[in-house]
């Protein structure tokens, strides 16, 4: 298996940079993966991104990263508070998660501080912008680093 991470961004996502930038920043969904591409390098992974506002793809890639994947980081967006799912499939893989908020969930309407991903994650990173990302990869690199 390659040294490779799954990065899940969910509905809405592809909006990024245009979509409330009082709440997500300027940056685009490009900008985000270049980030984390930028960051997983430094510990010699590649990152194979999806992002879809079909909750059926989102499983799919989840999926098909129990192959090829040592972690995943997410960002389910809405799913984050609705999908059960989502949340089984990244159970089902058996790979560690990482959760990511571009903003701070819980200072944002209340239904947003409920996360159905949050319970089976290795962390959770909220509030931190697109940082969150890099902050998510090196995160992950030392969770794999001390499973190993």
């Amino acid at each position: 298996m390659a040294n490779r991470i799954l990065l899940v961004n969910g509905p809405n996502l592809n909006l990024l940079g245009t979509r409330e930038p009082h709440i997500y920043g300027s940056e685009s969904l490009a900008d985000v993966e270049a980030s984390a591409r930028t960051a997983a390098a430094a510990f010699e992974w590649e990152v194979d991104a999806v992002q879809s506002n079909h909750e059926g793809e989102l499983i799919d890639a989840i999926h098909a990263a129990r192959d090829t994947a040592v972690g995943i980081v997410i960002n389910a967006g809405a799913y984050t508070h609705t999908s059960i799912a989502i949340r089984d499939a990244l159970v089902a893989v058996g790979l560690p998660v990482v959760e990511v908020h571009l903003s701070n969930v819980h200072a944002r309407e209340e239904f947003r501080s409920h996360s159905y991903i949050s319970p089976i994650a290795a962390c959770v990173i909220v509030g931190a912008g697109v940082q969150g990302y890099e902050f998510a990869v090196a995160r992950l690199a030392r969770i794999r680093a001390q499973s190993v």
